[in-house]
């Protein structure tokens, strides 16, 4: 994909996250990965007054071209390019389910076998700390070892793809699966399935959907 396509894509990804529910406003922002860098959404612009021009290339190195900010959150999306070599896009949201169960602190436990979609046998909460700092970015780096998504604690969600489609596709249904256990949690305490199980639904992930 060419740069300026890539550029339209990063938006109307960013623009799809606010359809789905996933955000609302500004919040969140989206990149992709290209060349010896990425692009990502700039800092507090309204994703439907943001034009392909307003995207940010940003080096390894944490400089950037361009006449708008990056993103505030501009460092865990350098660092999970850096440090995971499938991620081609990431997403972060601050969508109301994951955000509701992020502010318990807590992991999200295999109640459904649906969590090995996101690579383990939970989906883990990353710890706190301050928004756009590297303690963050750090803090979820080891949350997202083994993982494609995790919660980040008192913030909301952070989910990567191969690409910027597969990112939003696992955003959503990581959005799904946290409204199911914060249902599941209204009745009582889900029975959970057990590490043996788990372990089956992993192996089944490794060849899930088309592989061509």
């Amino acid at each position: 994909m060419k740069e300026s396509e890539l550029r339209e894509a990063v938006i109307a990804t960013a623009r799809a996250m606010n359809a789905h529910n996933l955000n609302r406003g500004a919040a969140g922002n989206v990149s992709a990965r290209i060349g010896e860098g990425f692009l990502v959404t700039p800092t507090g612009m309204a994703y439907d007054e943001t034009a392909p021009a307003d995207i940010v290339f940003m080096r390894m190195d944490g400089t950037w071209n361009g006449p708008r900010k990056p993103s505030s959150e501009w460092r865990f999306h350098r660092d999970i390019y850096a440090s995971r070599p499938e991620a081609g896009a990431v997403l972060h949201a601050h969508s109301p389910f994951a955000t509701a169960l992020a502010c318990l602190g807590a992991d999200i436990p295999p109640f459904h076998y649906m969590i090995a979609r996101f690579g383990g046998k939970t989906v883990r909460c990353a710890d706190y700390a301050t928004y756009g700092t590297q303690e963050l970015s750090q803090n979820a780096l080891a949350a997202l070892e083994g993982r494609c998504a995790c919660l980040l604690a008192n913030h909301g969600m952070l989910a990567f793809g191969r690409d910027l489609r597969q990112a939003l596709d696992l955003a959503v249904e990581f959005e799904a699966l946290c409204e199911q256990y914060w249902r599941a949690l209204q009745i009582g305490q889900p029975r959970l399935l057990s590490d043996t199980e788990m372990e089956v639904v992993l192996e089944k992930f490794r060849s899930y959907g088309q592989q061509g």
